[in-house]
């Protein structure tokens, strides 16, 4: 015999009395930890309390791991990860990013990035600036977000007017004369390269891919292992950061610009330097004029 001090109510066995517990409304089991309460409120306190539950409150369903609580959380709720915070509505979260993760949170997209200067480079992008640098080269008419773009247009080869890496490269050896963003050193050894072309064979073909004798990475496709050849990756860093502190090395003036424009270092603070940079940019878009 067992009885039941809540309800006054004895049982011939526990199995009666377990049966009980679970069809009376007068109980509220917690069957994981063995608990019995009183109310249905007390046992979702105790849910939400717990860390041995991965409940949601707010629909009132249990998961089994932590990690399926918080996708559940972002799916169906207004919810902060980094915070495990969740809110009434897109409202309050849109309102908590803006005051508490501004330095990540792009408001205008309601977007979070993981680093400040993953949100820089997306404010920078197409997505919130105008493509109002115009490629000047007859008989081309594209535009860009910025001088590094129209620059890597020009490298890529893909310009009307034929303008590729090997000119722009050229262009600036010849006129950087007091080597404000080209290395005099790495310049004599690039120079016995500069004029040179990576071509690759059907012979690069190693049985399963298409592989970069230089780096020994594989291609499925022979255009994309000669792409590969042809962009900076292999090319000597040439170009670098005209900032004493910073000097950073690129291997293309593409990646010198980008590092620029990213206020990285902060290079674009002196004035000098800026319409230094400014002439030589401009004369790189008179390459074919």
């Amino acid at each position: 015999m067992t009885d039941c001090d809540r309800c006054y109510r004895y049982f011939n066995s526990w199995s009666a009395y377990h049966q009980h517990v679970r069809d009376s409304s007068n109980h509220w089991e917690c069957e994981d930890c063995q608990i019995d309460f009183g109310s249905w409120l007390g046992r979702k306190e105790h849910y939400v309390q717990s860390p041995d539950h991965d409940y949601c409150q707010y629909c009132d369903v249990h998961f089994n791991y932590a990690s399926e609580l918080e996708d559940h959380y972002e799916d169906e709720h207004a919810y902060c990860r980094s915070c495990r915070k969740v809110f009434k509505n897109d409202f309050g979260l849109h309102e908590h990013n803006r005051q508490k993760h501004a330095d990540v949170y792009c408001i205008a997209c309601k977007r979070l990035f993981q680093a400040p200067s993953n949100l820089h480079s997306h404010l920078n992008s197409s997505v919130h600036r105008p493509k109002d640098t115009i490629c000047p080269f007859n008989g081309c008419g594209m535009a860009f977000i910025n001088k590094s773009a129209l620059i890597l247009h020009l490298e890529s080869g893909s310009c009307q007017s034929g303008v590729n890496r090997r000119m722009v490269d050229n262009w600036v050896r010849t006129n950087d004369r007091s080597n404000m963003i080209t290395n005099p050193a790495r310049l004599i050894t690039a120079g016995e390269r500069a004029n040179v072309s990576l071509i690759a064979t059907q012979r690069s073909w190693n049985g399963r891919a298409f592989e970069c004798v230089l780096c020994h990475t594989q291609f499925k496709a022979l255009t994309d292992l000669n792409r590969h050849l042809a962009s900076p990756r292999h090319q000597e860093k040439v170009y670098r950061c005209p900032l004493n502190t910073c000097q950073t090395h690129f291997a293309s003036l593409s990646g010198l610009c980008q590092h620029i424009e990213s206020q990285r270092c902060g290079v674009t603070k002196f004035r000098a330097v800026r319409d230094a940079m400014d002439n030589l940019f401009s004369g790189v878009t008179r390459i074919a004029m």
